[in-house]
């Protein structure tokens, strides 16, 4: 029998190892979700159109410095890093989202390192698969924005300060790594890259005693080093635009902080935070309760004075968006794996876990407790499954078309909630009790890779603008705008930033419609058709748009 024959058996034996190396599981359950799409991508808009169309003007350009008909607001870091993989791989939207992949890979490998050493290797593991199920997190790994890679330099930071402290011999290597982090940041990300460093301070600060970074010459050096590209591409802007090189970059900053274009108000983030990390933001919150209750020693003010204090600034930061608050969610995750434990341990010993705290104060972790909430938990989400497969049937019996894909994420996750009551069940009243702890975490942890991995293959994260990705892919039209410059005298900002990237030559602007050239080719709002007194032709509907020639 070949499965006797020795060479297969040593294979299995080391299958079966690389199996167990924590590396190797959470590439598993993290690749399909950043993988995973309809077989179509199209861009966002408006910020993920923006990068991509920049670093491909700077590419079709050749000039990577100052492309712009004047001074940038923003550093080049991100046009560089994605306008790099347009050499490499050639311009696509793929190609334009893969920095932000690789960086959330390592982001996400750099957050089970950090919990490893603050939590352990059970809790960094969980707390890693945890923030790979965060949607915001997902969406953005998946996004050709720099939110991503300048959270990558923040954990790089984080954890180069930390190993410093483990490993004094190489303090100095850790050291300028981290100052490198940080001064890298500033390219990647501008002025934003200070607020994750003032969140540190009070780390570097009040433990300087023990750490001594900030008498470290190295951790400097590593950010001086770090901001050379900056200094060098700030000086060849200056060149070429002058003082308005400098201008642009504080400008941009302080127009950010001090107006709230989007009208969102203080506890945006709390809200929006609590949405767009469903269900773990609640778990965070009872793991941030445990772990102010027992602070872990010598990294308490990274685990919890970091966010904290982070999360405050891009509170009291007056321009409010999701997207800010990406550099929170790995500390969700970590807090979310210390909730999730505390509960499992109590599920799996049917007990009332106690926490040490003096008679006179108030428990309300205990009171929690008693009440058994693994159990509660787990009947109440399993009845939200019931609920879900049940609308999920509905939609899918009876729902038009574009509600119908919407329905496969609910019955999805629907299913995957009725593990929770099944293992509960299994355990305390069949009697079950290989169902331990691990079943009943990997009850919280299914649905939701079942619920994003749905959404990724239906194409809700990656397949953006498919209306407009169907035109410009028809033969007809993908001939005419290949070969042929396009006009449009009025459309919306999106549309024509999505446009910018798309279009092999850019879109050229004219004041009116009667300035288009003769056999020209122009997007229009179909509103402006009857104001344009010229002979023209349809060659196909988009959206509120016609896409004419102009005859003569």
């Amino acid at each position: 029998m070949f499965y006797k024959l020795n060479f297969l058996q040593h294979i299995w034996r080391h299958i079966r190892l690389v199996g167990l190396l924590p590396y190797f599981s959470l590439l598993v359950l993290i690749l399909p979700l950043l993988l995973f799409t309809s077989g179509h991508n199209s861009l966002i808009a408006h910020d993920e159109g923006l990068y991509a169309s920049r670093a491909r003007l700077m590419f079709d350009s050749g000039n990577w410095i100052a492309p712009w008909d004047k001074a940038h607001h923003k550093t080049p870091g991100p046009y560089w890093l994605i306008a790099s993989f347009y050499k490499l791989f050639g311009i696509s939207d793929t190609t334009a989202r893969l920095p932000s992949m690789i960086a959330g890979i390592f982001s996400l490998l750099f957050v089970y390192e950090i919990g490893k050493i603050i939590l352990g290797k059970k809790l960094a593991w969980l707390a890693t698969v945890i923030l790979s199920l965060e949607f915001l997190w997902l969406q953005y790994c998946r996004l050709s924005t720099p939110d991503v890679p300048m959270v990558f330099l923040v954990l790089l930071a984080i954890w180069s300060l930390i190993k410093t402290e483990l490993h004094p011999k190489y303090h100095y290597f850790w050291s300028f790594i981290a100052g490198l982090s940080f001064g890298l940041g500033f390219l990647i990300r501008s002025f934003m890259i200070f607020l994750p460093i003032i969140a540190l301070l009070p780390y570097l600060i009040w433990e300087h005693r023990r750490h001594r970074h900030l008498t470290n010459p190295f951790l400097y050096l590593g950010f001086f080093v770090g901001l050379i590209p900056t200094c060098v591409w700030l000086w060849l802007s200056w060149l070429h635009y002058g003082n308005q090189s400098f201008e642009e970059l504080f400008k941009f900053v302080v127009q950010q902080g001090s107006n709230d274009h989007y009208d969102n108000g203080l506890f945006f983030y709390v809200w929006n935070i609590l949405l767009k990390a469903f269900p773990w933001a609640f778990f965070g919150i009872l793991g941030l309760l445990l772990t102010v209750q027992h602070p872990i020693e010598r990294y308490h003010l990274i685990l919890v004075g970091f966010p904290f204090i982070l999360f405050g600034e891009i509170s009291f930061f007056n321009t409010r968006l999701s997207h800010y608050s990406l550099c929170l969610y790995p500390f969700i995750a970590l807090f979310a794996s210390v909730g999730l434990n505390w509960l499992g341990n109590i599920y799996q010993t049917e007990t009332h876990l106690q926490l040490p705290l003096k008679k006179e104060k108030i428990n309300l972790l205990n009171i929690f407790a008693k009440k058994n909430l693994p159990r509660n938990l787990s009947y109440s989400f399993g009845g939200l499954g019931v609920l879900l497969i049940i609308a999920s049937i509905v939609v899918l019996s009876w729902g038009g078309s574009d509600i119908r894909k919407y329905a496969t994420i609910g019955l999805a996750m629907g299913l995957g909630w009725l593990v929770l009551p099944v293992v509960w069940i299994g355990r305390y009243h069949l009697g079950k009790k290989f169902l331990t702890t691990r079943y009943w975490i990997a009850g919280w942890l299914i649905p939701c890779w079942l619920a994003l991995a749905a959404m990724g293959s239906i194409g809700l994260l990656s397949d953006y603008n498919p209306v407009l990705r169907t035109f410009l892919q028809e033969p007809a039209i993908a001939s005419i705008i290949q070969s042929n410059p396009v006009y449009f005298v009025q459309i919306d900002a999106k549309t024509k930033v999505l446009l910018n990237f798309y279009l092999s030559s850019r879109p050229r602007q004219v004041a009116s419609i009667s300035q288009l050239p003769a056999l020209s080719y122009a997007l229009i709002y179909a509103n402006q058709s009857s104001t344009l007194s010229r002979p023209y032709r349809i060659l196909a509907t988009v959206k509120e748009y016609l896409f004419i020639q102009i005859l003569f």
